[in-house]
């Protein structure tokens, strides 16, 4: 019951790797489609949500937080998917938007630039030019995106169990070697990796849904624990924390909740602030 991820530079042939593994495994294979349901599910706008996960940070990006917003309800229906297992997703940044999962197996695909140029050129009508052109844009958007979120390179191959360069390993080759990975001990489910999946499951939505809310000004902190939530972080107000509190009461699997919010006085450093609610 093992999740995979697959990441993979533009072009570098990682989605067929993707698909060829889920074939032979019987797995359910993910990109797009992670979006579209996160911007149904979530009502934001799926050129929204693709633009979070593709284009750089602005010069003021730091003084937003709707890309955060985006990623917190792609993050969501992405762990939603990933409950059951038997999952593989190539979409951008998988193995660190399943960052708290256990046992998931990440793997890293790359390829020269000659061998991406070619894949671009077969598909497109553009010249080589344009093709490293684009292809450097991308890796470049991805690198600096990623270290902008996560602070990670995501080009470090120890963030990666198994990396596979199919300028030199055919695909058929590559597609066993993963599959063999993945049938290994440890990235079989247990009954406590079920557990868990269901907490990062259930708090990921919640983080998604007060996330979405404009009305909720803060930094809120969610963490499940068997249905018992606990809501950490800091509101602008106490009117806030109420509303925080109201819609995770609402959603289903909530049995309890401890509430630990700080509520934010102007001028006054939030964690000199004993309150909690």
């Amino acid at each position: 019951m093992a999740i995979i991820t697959i990441s993979r530079g533009t072009f570098s042939g990682g989605q067929s790797l993707a698909e060829r593994i889920a074939q032979k495994l019987g797995y359910r294979c993910l990109g797009r489609e992670v979006l579209v349901e996160a911007a149904r599910e979530y009502g934001v706008p799926d050129q929204k949500l693709s633009e979070a996960l593709t284009k750089r940070p602005g010069f003021l990006e730091f003084l937003t937080r709707e890309r955060k917003h985006y990623l917190a309800c792609i993050r969501a229906t992405l762990c939603k998917e990933a409950k059951d297992g038997n999952l593989i997703y190539h979409g951008h940044a998988g193995h660190l938007l399943l960052r708290g999962i256990p046992d998931v197996l990440r793997v890293r695909v790359v390829a020269n630039m000659e061998f991406r140029i070619s894949a671009l050129t077969d598909h497109h009508m553009v010249s080589r030019e344009q093709a490293i052109q684009y292809v450097k844009k991308m890796d470049e958007e991805r690198v600096r995106w990623t270290r902008f979120l996560y602070h990670k390179d995501w080009q470090d191959p120890a963030l990666y169990d198994v990396v596979i360069n199919l300028d030199r390993v055919p695909l058929s080759d590559a597609c066993d070697t993963v599959c063999h990975v993945a049938n290994m001990e440890q990235f079989k489910a247990t009954p406590q990796w079920h557990k868990t999946m269901d907490d990062l499951a259930l708090s990921s939505h919640l983080t998604a849904i007060i996330a979405n809310n404009k009305s909720i000004s803060g930094q809120i902190e969610i963490e499940a624990d068997g249905g018992v939530v606990t809501i950490g972080g800091t509101v602008e107000s106490l009117s806030d924390a109420d509303r925080v509190r109201m819609l995770v009461r609402n959603e289903s699997g909530v049995k309890e909740i401890n509430s630990r919010m700080r509520v934010r006085l102007v001028g006054i450093p939030a964690d000199a602030i004993p309150w909690e609610g």
